[in-house]
């Protein structure tokens, strides 16, 4: 199954846009989509913020989250896709976001190698929508960070299809 092509399938057949914030992959997950052709009809945006700075100065992450949750948590993850839909200019119906170690952890930490945490933001007519989940990936830095972007996008349609069954988000 080809990932990134079924995911641009199923926003081109609703008239969806995505946009991505991205640290750990660095980009892939939009270069994935961009990837395929006739994705420039659904891909709006994609940021690659690797630093704590560039988390909050572009994308309004607050350093009190890093703090307490550190840089690879569910919740740097749910404001950095949050963070996208405050942008003026993004027209994104989904946000999708990535923060994680595709390495050995830092010192200090009790995170496993590889882990990766997710957030998808679903913008609807009737409020938005949130979910997040941490997933642990194995290989080398170049698989995990491929392995990360791929489970983003797997994810999208699947959270989508959950929609009428979530709590608004805050």
């Amino acid at each position: 199954m080809n990932i990134p092509r079924s995911v641009v399938g199923f926003l081109s057949s609703r008239g969806l846009v995505i946009a991505t914030a991205e640290s750990c992959t660095g980009g892939l997950i939009a270069s994935l989509i961009a990837d395929v052709p006739g994705s420039g009809a659904c891909l709006d945006m994609g940021f690659v913020v690797y630093s704590p700075s560039g988390k909050c100065g572009v994308l309004n992450v607050q350093a009190q989250t890093i703090e307490e949750h550190g840089l690879t948590s569910e919740a740097v993850a749910r404001e950095m896709a949050t963070g996208v839909f405050g942008l003026e200019a993004c027209s994104a119906h989904i946000a999708v976001a990535n923060t994680g170690l595709a390495g050995p952890p830092p010192k200090g930490t009790n995170l496993a190698p590889g882990t990766q945490c997710f957030a998808w933001r679903y913008k609807r007519r009737d409020g938005e929508y949130m979910f997040s989940e941490t997933r642990v990936f194995d290989g080398d830095r170049t698989t995990i960070r491929q392995r990360a972007a791929l489970y983003a996008l797997s994810r999208v349609e699947y959270y989508f299809n959950q929609l009428p069954n979530v709590r608004r988000a805050p």
